[in-house]
């Protein structure tokens, strides 16, 4: 199983955001199989590889129809498999 780590950081277009990006960060943290740490400017995302994606994917679209506009500024890197 390939494990992958995401680094993601939100900018919603928005006067208003700061309870978008709270919102997508406690969207991630309902999923116990990723190991999720979160600090001032990013948020890092680590599980198998499909379920990473499924799950930014998945949590982006809501963001998506939640506010009129967000930026997903991602970066992706394929973690040894020692790595905890």
């Amino acid at each position: 199983m390939n494990k992958l780590l995401a680094e993601l950081s939100l900018y919603p277009l928005d006067n208003q955001y700061i309870p978008p990006i709270k919102d997508f960060i406690e969207r991630l943290n309902q999923y116990p199989e990723l190991y999720i740490k979160t600090s001032a400017t990013n948020t890092l995302v680590m599980g198998e590889h499909h379920r990473v994606m499924e799950v930014v994917s998945r949590e982006l679209e809501i963001t998506h129809e939640q506010t009129d506009q967000a930026v997903l500024v991602c970066k992706f890197l394929k973690c040894p498999e020692d790595f905890s």
